[in-house]
């Protein structure tokens, strides 16, 4: 972050008292974006070992959860992890500030973590939720005609407010460490904060590497006990980072939100007599006042004009959320009804029936089904410097460089491909199973019935959702902040975060009415956590088909967008221009 200064300019020569202060004050700001860079890291190290193999967790002996029920509530832990983020935000700008927020933040992360811990052992499980019904899994029915009542999920009022309470420590700490690690080096210019930005989206992926390699093995295959209190120690050593650098940080108080002001012109415009009744004018409607209030009236409508504009380009996105996330909900639930094989395996055997095979699994280890979320982190980490150094200064040269509603709409095809793909893999899947052609695996202590395809066929599906994040998450964000405002760019923000969780609640409740027992397509409660007599496939090319559509509405109002701009949003201007 040294800046050499501009070519042939003349620097002013400054003293040893100087020239020591400003090492000492790049030294501070050094420390102080090393400490919110390893936070970071814990953080989402923390985060992805408690969401990554949620599923399992839930649909394991320790909760027998339905297949359908488990990734129900994974998905609304998803969601509602970015669904909140605006209320951290809006409590960091109206009453504690960033650094008091985030702090908050981490120790509700902490307190509210430990749930998951406490409920992987017996007492714990028994003091929180009281006795665990009897119920193993078992494989499908012999006859279509044969019904069992599906069990109600165990515990789930604690587990559900266990993991919104969670989900709002998440996304306070989502919505706030991002800026307030920029706000350590604004003032040292752009490139300052360009490096910055670079280093904190590494750290996120350092820390998702590290979580998917270590933790998601040991809750597969040790356990969850041992798998859950990891990233409880996480987020404790993240909260001990941020109290032990406070007194090095640049913190900032809080400087209001414009949340208000856009609620009540959004009030005006549909009720404008009710404004009349309800508003009252306040000191800063004063005559000898009217001058200063007639310029953060016309500021803000201005920007509400703004929002408007760039809310339908957002809301578009939400049907591409719904696919996104379900990498780490129905990709895993797929993923552990298929033949996942050995690693460290210390003996071989070679028998065919199934109590040879459970014998084997107790003494050996599965591949992890979380690791294929690493396929994600992976191309993400290696095609966004390729693209950023290679592919887009290529384009760039030749004048063919996409602009940023383009992207997302090739981001969105991608997210397409990526859940056909799921669904004519489930179809396949589906075929052994009705012809009976299952492999028994153990996975922890739960017995699954799985079709005889190895595991490595979901790897295109993973492959093609990272190749969707680069095109749609990332150019989304930069479309955000770019297009907003400098007065609006963290509410934009917030809603752009927002918008991403609406589309996680919205796969969730999409598999909630497709499990109702009137012909639900993912109804399947002789199942007992498997998901044999399902058609997950049916809901897959479903999910295609809202993509389709929505890409098709979002090409028409990109369209609409770009052509109202002065210059192509997301390209960069001309030179001289």
């Amino acid at each position: 972050m040294d800046g050499d200064g501009v070519p042939g300019e003349q620097r002013p020569l400054l003293g040893p008292s100087q020239r020591s202060r400003g090492r000492v004050v790049q030294g501070r700001r050094r420390a102080a974006c090393t400490a919110v860079l390893l936070a970071e890291m814990l953080e989402r190290a923390a985060f992805f070992a408690i969401s990554s193999n949620l599923v399992l967790y839930l649909n394991s002996f320790n909760f027998n959860w339905d297949g359908e029920q488990a990734t129900r509530a994974a998905l609304v832990f998803l969601g509602a992890s970015y669904l909140l983020s605006p209320i951290g935000g809006w409590l960091a700008d109206v009453y504690l500030g960033r650094y008091a927020t985030i702090i908050t933040s981490l120790f509700l992360y902490l307190v509210t973590s430990c749930l998951l811990p406490i409920t992987a052992f017996y007492d714990g499980r028994k003091a929180f939720c009281g006795e665990m019904p009897s119920s193993i899994i078992q494989p499908g029915c012999p006859t279509e005609d044969c019904q069992r009542e599906s069990p109600s999920p165990y515990c789930a009022p604690t587990m559900y407010g266990g993991l919104l309470l969670l989900a709002l420590g998440i996304s306070s700490v989502k919505a706030n460490l991002t800026s307030f690690g920029a706000d350590q080096v604004m003032d040292l210019g752009r490139d300052a904060t360009r490096c910055f930005f670079n280093w904190f989206y590494w750290s996120i992926n350092l820390g998702a590497v590290l979580s998917l390699f270590l933790v998601a093995f040991i809750q597969q295959n040790i356990s969850f006990l041992v798998g859950y209190i990891i990233p409880v120690a996480c987020v404790g050593l993240a909260l001990s980072v941020f109290l032990c650098a406070g007194p090095i940080f640049i913190t900032k108080p809080p400087t209001g939100s414009q949340v208000s002001s856009m609620l009540k012109l959004a009030f005006r415009k549909c009720c404008p007599q009710c404004c009349l009744c309800l508003v009252r004018p306040s000191q800063d409607e004063l005559p000898g006042r009217l001058s200063f209030w007639s310029t953060s009236h016309h500021e803000d409508v201005t920007n509400f004009r703004v929002l408007v504009r760039i809310l339908p380009v957002m809301l578009t996105l939400v049907p591409y959320w719904m696919v996104y996330f379900q990498m780490q909900s129905t990709y895993v639930l797929q993923g552990l009804h298929l033949q996942i094989p050995h690693i460290f395996q210390t003996h071989s055997d070679n028998s065919s029936n199934s109590s040879s095979k459970l014998s084997q699994d107790s003494s050996s280890y599965r591949f992890p089904e979380a690791w294929l979320l690493l396929a994600n982190v992976v191309v993400v980490l290696i095609l966004v410097p390729l693209k950023d150094r290679v592919l887009d200064p290529f384009l760039q040269r030749r004048k063919l460089l996409p602009s940023l509603l383009q992207k997302m709409a090739l981001g969105m095809f991608f997210g397409f491909t990526s859940v056909i793909a799921a669904g004519v893999l489930e179809t396949k899947r589906l075929q052994y199973i009705h012809r009976n052609e299952t492999v028994t695996q153990r996975i922890g202590q739960d017995v699954y019935f799985a079709a005889p395809m190895y595991i490595w066929w979901q790897i295109p599906q993973y492959l093609l959702i990272g190749i969707s994040e680069i095109f749609a998450s990332i150019p989304g964000l930069e479309f955000a902040y770019s297009e907003a405002p400098r007065s609006m760019q963290g509410a934009i923000m917030g809603i752009f975060y927002f918008l991403s969780g609406v589309g996680s609640i919205l796969g969730s409740g999409l598999v909630a009415l497709l499990s109702l027992p009137e012909g639900g397509w993912l109804h399947c409660p002789m199942d007992y956590g498997n998901i044999n007599n399902c058609r997950m496939d049916f809901y897959f090319f479903l999910l295609a088909g809202i993509q389709a559509a929505t890409a098709l509405l979002f090409l028409w109002i990109a369209n609409r967008y770009e052509r109202s701009a002065p210059t192509p949003v997301g390209r960069p201007e001309k030179e001289g221009s």
